[in-house]
């Protein structure tokens, strides 16, 4: 999925109005939002900051300063590690590391949903639609990846 896709579907699930306009510059095709009271802001996890602030759910950033930590460093892995990775090995192994760090979370940073969540699924839906639709995913899906599904 695109990152202004996500951003549009971000917006949506925030309850934010539409009327945001994203463009992409680089190779990498990173997102650029042109603000009304400023400079344009770069890159998928500033920008969804700034639409969970424009919405008034900062919760969603964490609040905790040990929460909003660990949702920073979910937001960077997602940029580093998920996007641009797309080899089955990689995937492979991501998936993995992810189920094993859930196993005893419900979420992210542990029982609060937060904007990591959001980003990380968006990032990784694109992944799990290809296993659905190569046939993979199925109750062995499930068995392995239990805290994915």
């Amino acid at each position: 999925m695109a990152a202004a896709a996500e951003l549009s579907l971000l917006e949506k699930s925030l309850g934010l109005s539409k009327g945001n306009k994203y463009s992409a510059q680089g190779e990498r095709q990173i997102p650029v939002l042109q603000t009304n009271n400023g400079p344009s802001l770069t890159g998928l996890t500033t920008i969804a900051a700034h639409l969970v602030k424009q919405a008034n759910k900062e919760y969603l950033l964490g609040s905790t300063a040990e929460e909003k930590a660990i949702v920073q460093q979910w937001l960077e892995y997602r940029v580093t590690r998920v996007d641009g990775h797309s080899s089955k090995n990689d995937i492979h192994t991501l998936l993995k590391d992810l189920n094993s760090y859930l196993e005893d979370k419900v979420y992210l940073t542990g029982y609060n949903f937060t904007l990591a969540d959001i980003l990380l699924y968006y990032g990784l839906h694109r992944f799990i639609v290809s296993i659905i639709v190569t046939g993979i995913f199925s109750v062995v899906f499930r068995m392995i990846f239990l805290n994915l599904s």
